[in-house]
């Protein structure tokens, strides 16, 4: 079940609109829906075809794997080999903004093209209520990347999704604003007794530390084992330019704490402020008037590395 429709069908996220999304899925069809985080584009993760239907929409490269979403850390252990590492971090931050890469089980029922040919799976429980009463209405795995063009700026409300995606997805969860508003933190559990942060997110290394101890090293690949590692996402489709204290008279500014802009992440300079408005800020500077978008300095610390991390790749 693919391909365009005449227009997407918003629906509020409540008991009949999951009902509604829960059929369209196990169907083989797509659904955007809101997480903590952005919202997602959700297919069946057993299904070839519904797979491929997100690959298409997003027009994502095939090398990038996508995450799967479980309710529970039970429905996790059907699909990925669980050590006390990744239970000790399920019960510190599931459901919630953690996704754990971790080693496929032999005959997981997992469509190839999610893992992207790796033998990981990237997994995570998520918090929102729309999207875990999908789960469970559903009672399926559900494989969701962020749900807007492949590369683009990820969407943290329905209207983003419409605008992103538009006629490439049949229904749009409408569960309002997202919380967090940046992508879930991306930790690779290794084999050796290592871990990796692959991508920052709301949940901070010193957090994962907190539980784990020091990573045992820094393991550095070109290949690309999780989503969000690819040199250039994110991008508002102009170019970017960051740390900047004014804006230049082609610039639309996005100020952050004293630096006013024409919207601010944080007038506050509050950093948690700053991830939630991050996607919709750079949204409204893309379809600014302005050719050029300029950002201004956000620390480098706690959530603010994360911040800077999706910042980065957008200037790409």
């Amino acid at each position: 079940m693919s391909g365009k429709h005449d227009s997407p069908q918003v629906r509020v996220a409540d008991a009949a609109g999951i009902a509604a999304a829960a059929a369209l899925l196990r169907g083989g069809g797509l659904v955007a829906v809101p997480t903590e985080t952005v919202y997602g584009l959700a297919a069946r993760a057993d299904s070839a075809d519904a797979v491929a239907a997100i690959y298409r929409a997003k027009g994502r490269p095939d090398f990038n794997p996508l995450i799967v979403h479980v309710p529970d850390l039970a429905r996790a252990e059907e699909l990925v080999m669980i050590d006390d590492r990744a239970r000790k971090l399920a019960a510190a931050f599931w459901p919630g903004a953690l996704t754990m890469v971790l080693p496929l089980r032999d005959g997981a029922r997992i469509a190839p093209a999610v893992t992207a040919g790796l033998p990981t799976l990237a997994l995570r429980c998520p918090a929102h209520p729309a999207m875990r009463a999908l789960l469970e209405e559903g009672d399926l795995a559900l494989a969701a990347p962020s749900a807007n063009r492949s590369g683009g700026v990820s969407p943290t409300t329905a209207a983003h999704v419409v605008q992103s995606l538009g006629e490439q997805v049949p229904l749009v969860l409408d569960g309002g604003a997202c919380a967090a508003g940046i992508e879930s933190t991306i930790v690779a559990l290794r084999a050796d007794g290592s871990w990796q942060v692959l991508r920052p997110g709301p949940i901070t290394e010193a957090q994962i530390s907190a539980i784990l101890g020091a990573p045992a090293g820094l393991v550095t690949s070109d290949r690309i084992e999780a989503p969000g590692q690819l040199a250039s996402h994110y991008a508002p489709g102009k170019p970017v330019r960051l740390n900047a204290a004014a804006a230049h008279p082609d610039e639309f500014l996005i100020g952050f704490g004293p630096v006013a802009g024409a919207v601010s992440l944080s007038s506050a300079g509050d950093l948690a402020e700053a991830a939630a408005r991050l996607y919709d800020c750079l949204h409204q500077a893309a379809g600014a008037a302005q050719p050029r978008i300029a950002i201004a300095p956000i620390p480098d610390e706690g959530i603010g590395i994360a911040i800077n991390d999706r910042l980065r790749r957008a200037a790409v």
